[in-house]
């Protein structure tokens, strides 16, 4: 990806440190917003994806608005310029002091995800003299064909109301005087890469929409939340997800009503491919099996995904000049039997000091990096800084 057109200047650099190519980020928001444009659909960046203030930075210049699953997501959006009429706060367990700053800076709407979350966001915007907008987000129950651990829209998840549970929440709403419900949410999963996935979505959205104005809600957008996935295996050959064919299914299958505006909220898709971890080779070594294991400076601290997820990312070695090739695990320095980025890749023959990328990092990788073990956060590069 990028890393290879900066190679020197990135070889000079202490690793590990996160590497970010902005004129992928750039070309990704243009055909974003060009596709979406077409049926003026409205998106929201998913901030948890990363939330770099340089990223969040261009997100605005495209126009997009965010999405939020906390507070401090929701304060980080307007301070990089987000304005509070485009910002979705979403999460399944809202503070009362994250619900009473939303309030304040007059967000665009609650994704609220329960019962009781919607008496508490009446009752705090009632002290304030506010009025919040609401939509309620709905598990509707689509298995969205993705790893368990970011499956969120099937009956077996914490996320949303259960539709089994609809028909109470909606008896109580006349009592809560200070919530305005706006439209209703659903958010299925994460790296979905099966689109037909997203048409078994617009089905249960439908019935669900009509059973909502059949009592008697005039609901004024529907946000049908992310997840569509990028190409982990060969991110060169396919850099930007497929939108084109993403924002067709929901013009053809989801069945608006007039007026109503549609919501999305992409985080992975955008920015997941500009970003890669760089690191140095610190070790080689064989085990008692007969697996050579290069020993490198990330750790499962930098990049976790592959010892929470199983998730691969795509390995190269940047600076080897053989061309011999050789079988490695690659491994980190952390102090955990599972901090292994892959038991099995084939590289360059390798040795230390070499400089390693690991590629499609740009989501869930430098947001999702701690400190155990005492480790520093890995630093940010940025290919228009360079």
């Amino acid at each position: 990806m990028g890393s290879e057109r900066y190679i020197q200047k990135l070889n000079s650099f202490p690793t590990p440190f996160y590497f970010y190519d902005m004129e992928l980020l750039r070309r990704t928001l243009d055909v974003v917003t060009s596709e979406a444009g077409k049926y003026g659909f409205s998106v929201h960046y998913a901030v948890k994806a990363n939330f770099n203030g340089r990223i969040l930075a261009e997100v605005n210049k495209y126009g997009l608005g965010t999405d939020c699953v906390s507070g401090g997501e929701v304060k980080r959006s307007i301070e990089c310029g987000i304005p509070a009429s485009k910002i979705v706060f979403a999460g399944v367990a809202k503070s009362d002091e994250e619900i009473r700053y939303s309030l304040e800076k007059e967000i665009f709407s609650f994704n609220s995800e329960s019962r009781d979350e919607l008496e508490v966001i009446n009752r705090i915007a009632g002290e304030m003299g506010k009025k919040a907008t609401i939509a309620l987000r709905i598990n509707p129950d689509v298995d969205p064909k993705t790893h368990k651990n970011i499956s969120t829209g099937k009956a077996e998840n914490k996320f949303g109301i259960s539709y089994t549970e609809i028909e109470e929440v909606i008896d109580e709403l006349p009592y809560l005087k200070n919530i305005d419900i706006i439209g209703i949410h659903f958010h299925i999963g994460s790296q979905i890469r099966d689109l037909s996935v997203f048409e078994k979505l617009c089905e249960r959205v439908n019935t669900l929409q009509d059973w909502f104005i059949g009592k008697g809600f005039d609901l004024k957008h529907i946000n049908v939340g992310g997840g569509l996935g990028i190409n982990y295996d060969d991110p060169q050959g396919e850099p930007i997800p497929d939108f084109k064919a993403y924002f067709k299914i929901f013009s053809d299958n989801l069945k608006l009503k007039e007026g109503q505006t549609l919501h999305f909220e992409l985080g992975r898709a955008i920015v997941g491919q500009c970003g890669e971890l760089i690191t140095r080779v610190l070790y080689t070594k064989i085990n008692g099996e007969g697996t050579k294991i290069v020993l490198v400076d990330a750790g499962m601290t930098d990049l976790i995904r592959p010892a929470l997820y199983q998730a691969k990312h795509r390995i190269k070695n940047l600076t080897s000049e053989s061309t011999r090739t050789e079988n490695y695990m690659v491994a980190g320095p952390i102090c955990e039997s599972t901090d292994v980025f892959t038991k099995s890749v084939e590289l360059p023959e390798t040795f230390r000091n070499d400089l390693l990328t690991m590629e499609s990092a740009g989501a869930y990788g430098r947001c999702m990096s701690m400190g155990y073990n005492l480790r520093d956060l890995p630093k940010e590069y940025f290919s228009n800084e360079l």
